[in-house]
């Protein structure tokens, strides 16, 4: 209970600085308590942190098992796409780059690489080793890690009136097109039905910590 209110109020549009005041008062609890449970605010995050990160990595394999047999550019446009969302969803590229103490910030960095770029990576080397990129799966995969981190701390989704998943879809089409060999002759990319039908649909209910 106090770990998936924190993750409410930590993770609330707009929010800044959460204080064990503030957590105390959601709860209608005393601080002495919440302390019996977590020692500082720091343990706190990192549990909160632990929460969502696991939902993040059920989403992605969640949706590498959607896009099983699937053309490998729609695979790669499905995990990009929910990666993009969820990481956005709690804001884990602001608190790598500053938010909280440095020892969260690198424990944040450390989540992402293990629950997301290394799944990227993975996904990039089995697509060279079977022939289907022509460029090598390293620059593909910087490539997509800057795009992705920059787009979810841009305000250019909010000048495009677009989310940054919605953005990140058109940069990696744009990046991969021609990386991405054909599947089969005369097939020169990822067409406009593939994409519609590898586009993940909005949830209705958040992930919650």
């Amino acid at each position: 209970m106090i770990v998936e209110a924190a993750g409410r109020l930590f993770f609330a549009p707009g929010s800044v600085r959460v204080s064990m005041d503030d957590l105390a008062r959601e709860l209608g609890m005393s601080k002495k308590t919440i302390y019996r449970h977590f020692p500082d605010k720091r343990s706190l995050l990192a549990a909160v942190l632990d929460r969502q990160f696991a939902a993040v990595e059920r989403t992605l394999a969640a949706a590498a098992q959607d896009a099983q047999g699937q053309p490998f550019g729609a695979r790669v446009q499905r995990f990009l796409l929910a990666a993009g969302s969820e990481l956005g969803r709690i804001g884990a590229a602001q608190l790598a780059a500053g938010r909280g103490d440095a020892v969260l910030r690198r424990y944040v960095e450390q989540r992402v690489d293990a629950v997301v770029y290394r799944r990227l990576d993975e996904l990039f080397r089995d697509g060279y080793r079977q022939g289907l990129l022509s460029a090598p799966p390293e620059l593909l995969s910087e490539i997509t890690r800057s795009a992705l981190e920059r787009l979810l701390t841009s305000q250019l989704p909010r000048e495009l009136d677009r989310t940054a998943a919605d953005l990140l879809r058109a940069g990696v089409d744009t990046v991969l097109y021609g990386a991405i060999r054909p599947a089969h002759p005369g097939h020169p990319g990822i067409g406009d039905e593939q994409l519609e039908a590898v586009i993940p649909t909005a949830r209705d209910e958040e992930v919650g910590p």
